[in-house]
């Protein structure tokens, strides 16, 4: 026999058709996006069409192309192969990055989770007894009874999101979701800004090693030509004393170059998920590097929709100002509707009949009447912290604006820097052949040869320096700039 569950219709449709209406509105702030900032520029001076030029490696002129795109994988704009397996290498194993992604899915599963709350809470319950009664319970003298008590039932539960608080709370974990999607990427970004920039790094410090072991063996062959020269009487026990102090100082160099080396290519390996044993052999050049010479330029209004820092804000943002509706709405009463349904029997041939079966209704409203000021001292913290996530998301822009302006000016200076330390260099090896053929003649002392060979050993580690400056700050730009994400749908989180 087929189990009769009867139910109430009529007073299951009106209720049903009291939460419908009653599910309509929600208290607190509607979340409105900010707008982004109105400037036209970064700094009250024109940004130049183009940068300084300059007659060497790394010397390009660089011009910024005005709501240009930042294209998805930027770093290839350096054009190194090894530069390009590097960061694919630390996109699939750095441990940060799959840290962020497990946290992204965290997030979403909890908002997910959340979004339960807005349906019927069905559950379904069983139970199985034998009981026995004792004589006082059933009232008569030597009838103790005996028997087995089968129940079953389904028990539906709905709590009526009168005002809001339920879909405030659904609005404030999806938000936090949000924040950790950009955070992710903004950890995309870093991870791969870290590597070009420590790739830039190695490469300057191969190029000043190599550049000092060449000045150590001119330096060494000085000095035995000036050794040759005081066994012909034509030098001084005191230039020979110089000029090995001048080769000490020199080989000096080294070990903290080789030290700082040796830095960036372990941060290299840990930051591709290897351990510093495992640093990679490939050694980068400054020669194989190209330089970016077109670069993009999005307007500040743009900006706001690219960089994840400010992404995250405003995630922040969303979040407190759903939060504030959830304080908001804990203030007004809430509304539950409950219904169960099921069957009891002591004999199980009757468990499924018309008079084993069982049911209620029912509605419960709660509203809060006094709780010591709690409620409304948890509202105006809400508005607090909504108030804070909003100067947070201002401060955020700010920096985001000023960290373009500060780049874009030091892109101009990098490039005039540049220029400036290429005729430094030119000057300083002619003072210096000149100075040499001098001493040779006996024009000059050898303390001004010597201080021509420190002025261009100098100059030329601070060329190197420069070359390597402006490859760094290019990168710093377009990280700045979001790091074009949004032309990258194999690494952008959904919904990007």
């Amino acid at each position: 026999m087929r189990p009769v569950f009867p139910m109430p219709s009529r007073a299951f449709l009106s209720a049903a058709s009291l939460a419908t209406l009653l599910t309509g509105c929600a208290v607190g702030p509607d979340y409105e996006r900010p707008a982004g900032p109105a400037d036209q520029s970064y700094d009250s001076a024109p940004t130049p069409s183009a940068t300084t030029k300059a007659d060497t490696q790394g010397g390009a002129a660089q011009t910024f192309a005005a709501g240009a795109d930042v294209p998805g994988e930027w770093w290839t704009l350096f054009r190194s192969p090894a530069l390009d397996s590097l960061i694919r290498q630390g996109l699939a194993n750095n441990p940060d990055l799959k840290a962020a992604d497990a946290a992204l899915r965290q997030a979403q599963e909890l908002a997910a989770a959340q979004g339960g709350a807005l349906l019927p809470q069905i559950d379904a319950g069983g139970n199985a007894a034998r009981e026995r009664l004792g004589a006082a319970q059933t009232g008569i003298a030597g009838y103790s009874p005996v028997y087995n008590l089968t129940t079953a039932q389904v028990s539906v539960s709905y709590n009526v999101d009168a005002f809001g608080r339920t879909r405030r709370s659904i609005e404030a974990s999806e938000a936090a979701a949000e924040y950790q999607r950009w955070q992710r990427e903004a950890q995309v970004l870093t991870l791969t800004s870290n590597i070009v920039a420590a790739a830039i790094q190695e490469a300057s410090l191969n190029a000043q090693i190599a550049a000092t072991k060449v000045i150590i063996e001119a330096e060494a062959h000085q000095l035995e030509v000036i050794k040759r020269q005081f066994d012909l009487g034509g030098a001084s026990k005191n230039d020979i004393l110089s000029q090995q102090s001048l080769v000490a100082q020199s080989q000096a160099q080294l070990p903290a170059l080789q030290r700082q080396l040796d830095q960036q290519r372990h941060l290299l390996a840990t930051l591709i998920g290897k351990s510093p044993s495992q640093s990679a052999s490939t050694e980068f050049d400054l020669e194989k590097l190209a330089l970016p010479t077109e670069l993009p330029l999005a307007l500040p209004a743009k900006l706001a929709e690219q960089r994840p820092d400010i992404q995250a804000a405003q995630a922040t943002l969303h979040q407190a100002s759903a939060n504030l509706g959830v304080a908001i709405a804990n203030q007004w009463p809430q509304l539950t509707l409950s219904a169960d349904i099921g069957s009891a029997a002591i004999d199980g041939a009757k468990f499924f009949t018309n008079g084993a079966n069982f049911w209620s209704f029912g509605a419960g409203l709660t509203a809060p009447i006094f709780h010591g000021g709690e409620l409304e001292h948890k509202r105006n913290a809400a508005e607090a912290a909504f108030d804070q996530a909003g100067a947070q998301y201002q401060s955020t822009v700010l920096n985001a604006l000023r960290n373009v302006a500060d780049t874009l000016k030091a892109l101009q200076t990098d490039a005039e820097a540049l220029a400036r330390q290429v005729d430094a260099e030119q000057a300083a090896s002619g003072s210096l052949n000149l100075a040499r053929e001098r001493y040779d003649y006996g024009a000059i002392s050898y303390l001004t040869l010597l201080d021509a060979q420190r002025t261009e050993a100098q100059t030329h580690i601070n060329l190197i320096q420069a070359q390597a400056a402006r490859y760094a700050d290019t990168a710093a730009l377009l990280q700045a700039l979001g790091g074009g994400w949004w032309n990258r749908p194999d690494m952008a989180p959904k919904g990007a």
